[in-house]
């Protein structure tokens, strides 16, 4: 079935009650109380930790989501479950992130969020639900409906004398291009008229993207790579709605949008991922990619 405007706002409450209820479970929370191990993965450390808390907040939020799941016939794609491939059964399919950034979570830092998509079989966001438990904000967005931060109307504004940001999580500091990638970003700022260079390497995928519209002009991206990893579907999946209705820039690094659901893995390491609060911006970062690439 086609969902209409109306349908989106019902299932977008119905996401953002989920990602309220999951965030105070994960506030309730203390790392004293925790116990991290480790499941199969992508090829960084992010990618390979799991707490009790992931798994109970994916089931608080599977069970917020029952009547409306049943009622709209969605499936459902979370990350803690494997994969039941009901995304490519179903009309559109919940992308459910039940605690990103479990490694900010783990040492106590900000970085953590709860994520949820509402995805279409094409790979279409349609919904994007992001709560920051630890400031209590939410981020949310309908296709066609406008984006939200707390209630209000959102959208990018990109001060006049303000730096370039860049904001990643951690593991980007070890990559093999993170110096020659610096380098270039303080040319591109100087080129594209921005007051300096500033750098963040702290959230996980969801809050980096809702932080680069906050502290515009600025950027989160991964190149692509032949190793799993690079994130997955769920990571991007509320964000990606999220910036299209903020009338921001998300793509891949080449330059397409992202494939949220592709068929051979849940993985976006293929083509890489691309968050920019203008066009300009992302240009210039879709170029140094291509150039980076060749050497």
């Amino acid at each position: 079935m086609k969902l209409n405007s109306q349908d989106l706002q019902v299932l977008s409450q119905a996401a953002s009650n989920a990602a309220q209820k999951a965030g105070q479970l994960i506030s309730n929370y203390t790392t004293k109380e925790l116990t991290v191990k480790n499941k199969t993965g992508g090829d960084s450390l992010a990618s390979q930790v799991v707490t009790e808390v992931d798994l109970m907040a994916q089931e608080m939020i599977l069970e917020s989501l029952t009547e409306v799941t049943q009622t709209y016939d969605l499936g459902t794609l979370g990350e803690e479950s494997p994969d039941n491939h009901e995304r490519f059964e179903k009309d559109y399919f919940w992308c459910i992130d039940p605690m990103d950034g479990t490694l900010a979570f783990i040492k106590q830092q900000h970085g953590y969020a709860v994520s949820i998509g509402l995805v279409s079989k094409a790979g279409e966001p349609v919904i994007g639900v992001i709560y920051d438990p630890m400031t209590q904000t939410m981020y949310q967005a309908i296709k066609g409906q406008g984006a939200f931060r707390n209630g209000q109307k959102w959208s990018v504004a990109i001060p006049t004398d303000a730096p370039l940001h860049l904001i990643s999580d951690t593991s980007f500091q070890d990559h093999a291009l993170f110096e020659t990638s610096l380098e270039a970003l303080e040319t591109i700022s100087k080129k594209l008229g921005y007051h300096g260079f500033q750098t963040r390497f702290q959230g996980g995928a969801a809050l980096n993207a809702c932080w680069v519209l906050e502290q515009a002009p600025a950027c989160y991206f991964k190149y692509a790579k032949e190793e799993a990893g690079g994130g997955s579907l769920w990571d991007y999946a509320a964000s990606a709605c999220i910036y299209q209705e903020a009338q921001a820039w998300v793509s891949d690094m080449h330059g397409q949008p992202l494939d949220l659901n592709r068929s051979d893995s849940t993985f976006m390491n293929h083509r890489g991922i691309l968050y920019a609060t203008d066009e300009k911006l992302a240009q210039e970062l879709i170029a140094l990619s291509k150039k980076v690439n060749q050497n």
